[in-house]
């Protein structure tokens, strides 16, 4: 977390935590949802207006990125100076990128070791790793399917709707907490 929200967060400790406004797709793309955006439904299954619109200024993504973590509960957020921005999660808390050599990275940049991977009813291919679970981004699954052929993964058979409860993260903080 970066000094200055630390700073942030114990000069003003009170500041009530923000819901429903950002959304992380499956794709790794982080989207900003405005009220109109909400009103369109939830973030996932809410259609197109509901997801908002997608960030795109590369210093807004980096401190998304350096202040993304899980709470207790396994809501994930960003740490936004003194407030809590929950996130309205799409498929998983990570996007994993692949390269070539098989190295994973997350849609925030940060390296990952992998544990296990597991693929889901509609062919989705995930990897729970040394930072946690996620989804391998669609253009990354031939490489998936490169390792998984040369005996590096073997892919566990899973459920999508099982995989929250699993892997112990929220889709949606908002929904959770009845709003």
């Amino acid at each position: 977390m970066d000094d200055i929200v630390k700073q942030a967060m114990v000069k003003w400790p009170n500041v009530p935590h923000c819901f429903g406004w950002l959304g992380l797709d499956a794709r790794g793309n982080w989207f900003l949802r405005d009220e109109g955006a909400q009103a369109s439904g939830p973030f996932c299954g809410g259609g197109p207006q509901a997801k908002g619109s997608v960030l795109r200024h590369d210093k807004l993504l980096d401190f998304i990125a350096r202040n993304y973590q899980p709470d207790e509960q396994g809501c994930w957020y960003f740490q936004n100076g003194p407030q809590r921005v929950y996130v309205e999660l799409e498929l998983t808390p990570w996007i994993w990128r692949l390269s070539a050599d098989f190295t994973v990275r997350s849609h925030t940049d940060r390296a990952a070791t992998t544990h296990a991977c597991w693929l889901d009813e509609h062919g989705r291919v995930y990897l729970e790793t040394d930072i946690g679970f996620g989804l391998v981004h669609t253009l990354d699954v031939a490489i998936a399917a490169e390792a998984v052929l040369q005996g590096r993964w073997t892919p566990v058979d899973t459920v999508s709707q099982a995989l929250p409860q699993r892997f112990a993260y929220v889709l949606s903080p908002n929904l959770r907490r009845g709003l």
